[in-house]
């Protein structure tokens, strides 16, 4: 069966990670209520939201013509026991790299995917460890002031400086860390029907 690939987020590092995969896809914006329920876990919200995202994705498209995969994805760090997410202020964003100074931080990212012709979720949460150095005030103000990390949660870009922050990696992908878990994704799809390269070889000939 043929599907159409809807990625349901606005982010422009997800919209980078998801056209390496070189497959034709579409955007939505996902807006749900992202507040954590009491006492859930880092990993229990990021699955739940990530399947939110999906099915809100779902709901934005048209499920009349072909069907659609929709691609959920939402991204926490656990620092001293306590959730994080974006910082979305300058503030925010020193506290939370001010709290990762010298330690090793677990991202976690919920990925769901959602197959409209079935109705079918399949969602899994891939983590990822960063070892970070120990950072001065001064370092932490210049890196959030030079790359402005306020949509990351984290309050990092590992795709661009913020590299320099961390003395060692630690998980299966580091596309994971960026957001969207690839080598998960293309897991997820194979479960829905579909394979990357080969659709991915029919695409390049059908440009031809």
């Amino acid at each position: 069966m043929k599907f159409n690939l809807v990625l349901a987020s606005t982010s422009p590092f997800r919209q980078q990670l998801m056209q390496k995969l070189m497959l034709p896809f579409s955007c939505v914006n996902p807006d749900i209520d992202e507040t954590p329920i009491k006492d859930e876990t880092a990993l229990a919200l990021v699955k739940r939201l990530a399947e939110q995202k999906a099915l809100a994705g779902a709901n934005l498209i048209d499920q009349t013509s072909v069907p659609q995969l929709i691609i959920g994805s939402d991204q926490v760090a656990l620092i001293n026991g306590q959730i994080i997410g974006k910082p979305y202020n300058v503030d925010n964003a020193i506290a939370q790299l001010s709290s990762a100074s010298g330690q090793a931080i677990t991202f976690y990212t919920g990925l769901a995917v959602f197959n409209s012709a079935n109705q079918q979720m399949i969602s899994c949460v891939e983590p990822f460890t960063v070892h970070f150095k120990h950072l001065s005030t001064a370092q932490i103000r210049y890196y959030v002031d030079a790359e402005q990390p306020l949509y990351c949660a984290g309050s990092f870009k590992c795709e661009g400086l913020g590299i320099a922050l961390f003395s060692r990696l630690e998980g299966d992908d580091p596309n994971s860390l960026i957001g969207l878990p690839l080598i998960k994704l293309i897991d997820l799809l194979s479960q829905h029907g579909v394979d990357v390269l080969s659709t991915a070889a029919e695409c390049s000939i059908k440009e031809y």
